[in-house]
């Protein structure tokens, strides 16, 4: 099988997405393995359309398979965000790539006074897998249901990993045990929809 490109320098990404895919013999690399990359306008309104726009983007510069995920936390009480947003929650205009703990650190200021029964949230991750020619054969979109706490618990993770709360665990992504993580995270549940198409179909 030829090896696919994961759409992300993010290295916590990588190790997630790789331990998912390796088991199946798929070989990766990422955007952090090249010297020259292009530059993805993250402008859609939706994850789906992000990670759609990345996938093809990426797929045709490289001319390889690739797979792009765009994934968030929304919040219910406060209408969704930070969503879309989620990377560049706090981004200033003289800071446009604002720290995990920049982000974690304004959400927290954004629910200060809200109890814990109305700090509801969901992470979203949608995943596009892309042919070389930059054609899209399978995309999936899928959640992790939880609440955000009062403060960071945990040093697992990333984003807003120590702050967000598997309720039925009683424990946060920065927190839990990585193999609970792998099983129920938004991020293996949308790439259990694609690795099954992946591995049949001739691309």
């Amino acid at each position: 099988m030829p090896t696919i490109l994961l759409g992300t320098s993010n290295h916590n990404k990588r190790a997630e997405l790789s331990e998912l895919l390796l088991p199946f013999g798929i070989s990766i690399c990422t955007l952090a393995d090249f010297d020259v990359k292009p530059e993805v306008v993250e402008d859609g309104t939706s994850f789906i359309e992000n990670a759609r726009k990345k996938a093809v983007e990426y797929a045709r510069f490289f001319k390889m398979p690739t797979i792009a995920d765009d994934s968030g936390v929304s919040v219910e009480v406060l209408d969704g965000a930070p969503g879309i947003y989620s990377s560049r929650f706090a981004a200033t205009p003289t800071n446009p790539n604002p720290t995990s703990e920049a982000n974690n650190k304004l959400l927290l200021e954004r629910l200060a006074s809200v109890p814990a029964e109305q700090r509801a949230a969901f992470y979203t991750c949608a995943a596009v897998f892309a042919a070389s020619s930059g054609e899209i054969i399978c995309e999936a979109e899928q959640y992790c249901r939880g609440r955000i706490i009062f403060e960071l618990s945990g040093n697992e993770g990333f984003g807003y990993d120590p702050l967000f709360e598997i309720i039925e665990y009683h424990k946060t992504f920065g927190s839990i045990c990585p193999a609970i993580k792998k099983a129920i995270s938004h991020r293996a549940r949308a790439m259990r929809k694609l690795i099954p198409i992946i591995i049949q179909t001739k691309w």
